[in-house]
C-alpha cells in the first residue's frame, strides 16, 4: 500500500530530537552577527541557567529585553540567529550598540528557551551583572567582546 499524502505531511515536520550547533547554524539568519562558537555558546547557556536561578537578573522575552535597553539595563544580550522573520529584532542590535551593551548571537532560540527552563523559545535575554556570578559572567562578556563582526 502506497503512503497517503498526509503520512507525507507528517514526515517532514518531524523535527529531529538532537541538532549538532553545525545544523543549528543552517537555520540561522545571515544577519545574525556576531555568532558564538561553539564552545561560547554552551558557557552563554550555562551562564544563562545559573543567572535564571537569582532573582532580578535575566530579563528574557523580546518585549522585556526591548523595555530593558531602553531604560538603560546593562549586561550581556544574546539573541537566537534562528529568529523568522528576523525583522521582528533586528532592529535591537544597533540598540544594544547605542547603550554600549555587549551582545551575540546563539544558533537556537529552542537552546535559550531550554537554558531558561521553559518548554517555549525564547528569542533574546539580557544577562546583568551579578555578584555571586561574577567571574563566569566576566569569563563569557571577554568573550563575547573579541567576536568578530563579520558580514
Amino acid at each position: 500500500m502506497a503512503p497517503s499524502k498526509e503520512d507525507d505531511l507528517d514526515n517532514t515536520q518531524v523535527e529531529a530530537p538532537g541538532l549538532s550547533y553545525e545544523e543549528k547554524l543552517r537555520f540561522a539568519s545571515p544577519i545574525a552577527h556576531p555568532m558564538a562558537t561553539k564552545k561560547l555558546t554552551k558557557k552563554i547557556l550555562k551562564l544563562i541557567k545559573k543567572s535564571n536561578k537569582v532573582k532580578d537578573v535575566v530579563l528574557s522575552g523580546k518585549k522585556r529585553v526591548e523595555k530593558g535597553l531602553r531604560k538603560g539595563e546593562k549586561g550581556l544580550c544574546i539573541f537566537a540567529g534562528d529568529v523568522t522573520p528576523i525583522e521582528i529584532m533586528c532592529h535591537l542590535p544597533a540598540v544594544c550598540e547605542d547603550n554600549d551593551v555587549t551582545y551575540c548571537y546563539v544558533p537556537s532560540k529552542k537552546d535559550i528557551g531550554e537554558a531558561l527552563g521553559r518548554k517555549k523559545p525564547c528569542i533574546c535575554v539580557i544577562v546583568k551583572p551579578n555578584a555571586s556570578l561574577t567571574e563566569a559572567y566576566e569569563e563569557v562578556k571577554t568573550e563575547m567582546g573579541a567576536l568578530p563582526i563579520t558580514w
